[in-house]
């Protein structure tokens, strides 16, 4: 098994686990789509996406396999890899790459696709280089990156295969927080707890509203925003929260 999954309380995990460098190929790929779709299907709240190895992320896509391979099939394995990861944005709940090695061509890719994105202090690189194999990035990285750090730079990165630090990244906006090594894992365990705690309903709401809104004009926007906020003032959740600021404590949101 190249990807495993597991589930604590609130908090569910998908782990890359395919040594040495998490390198994937279309059975990868199929393993991540379905440990997708049962992180999506379960009652977690958040999901992290991270790394079994202690130096890569992932080196993305497995070279040797590409060169190897027909065209054919290797566009099976991009189509394969497009449709799982956009079942990431399909999904109501935060998806958070945690990134604690390199993460290269797809490896990056696939922390793209996430809602966030944290990294642990080292040096190690992110990078999108797969110009210098004469093609382009082909899950998503074309169409992700610029949307994350605008158009310019992200052509930048991508055209002279460029690759950063951590602390770089977050420069940039590629990642959200940079955490220290010694505490990356109850860094984000604690990242992902916050979430957690959350207004689920209202957290998938604004993701929808955000992600859909965003390819929309203003107008349709925020006609959006309204349909989504609409039935928020229905739920426990939200009379809770406004229960909780009229009493001055901390709302206990259940996800109704």
């Amino acid at each position: 098994m190249g990807v495993n999954s597991t589930q604590d309380g609130k908090i569910g995990t998908i782990t890359l686990d395919n040594p040495p460098a998490n390198s994937y190929d279309i059975a990868f790929m199929r393993e991540l789509d379905a440990a997708i779709v049962a992180a999506d299907q379960s009652d977690a709240r958040v999901i992290v996406l991270k790394s079994a190895s202690e130096k890569f992320f992932s080196a993305g896509a497995d070279v040797k396999v590409f060169a190897a391979s027909t065209t054919q099939q290797n566009m099976d394995m991009i189509r394969t890899a497009h449709t799982a990861l956009e079942k990431i944005a399909k999904s109501d709940k935060i998806f958070i790459a945690a990134i604690n090695g390199h993460a290269l061509g797809g490896g990056l890719e696939m922390a793209l696709a996430c809602d966030l994105r944290v990294a642990k202090e080292g040096k190690y690189l992110l990078g999108l280089p797969e110009a210098s194999l004469g093609v382009l990035p082909g899950n998503g990285g074309t169409q992700r990156l610029p949307r994350l750090i605008g158009l310019n730079r992200a052509l930048e990165m991508m055209v002279f295969a460029e690759r950063v630090g951590p602390d770089e990244a977050l420069k940039l906006g590629i990642v959200n927080k940079v955490f220290a090594a010694e505490t990356f894992e109850q860094d984000v365990q604690a990242y992902a707890e916050k979430l957690a705690d959350g207004a689920s309903l209202a957290i998938g709401a604004i993701k929808r509203a955000a992600y859909d809104g965003f390819t929309m004009p203003l107008s349709e926007g925020m006609a959006h925003e309204r349909q989504l906020i609409e039935p928020l003032y229905d739920t426990a959740d939200a009379k809770e929260g406004f229960a909780a600021f009229g009493e001055k404590r901390a709302p206990n949101y259940q996800g109704k």
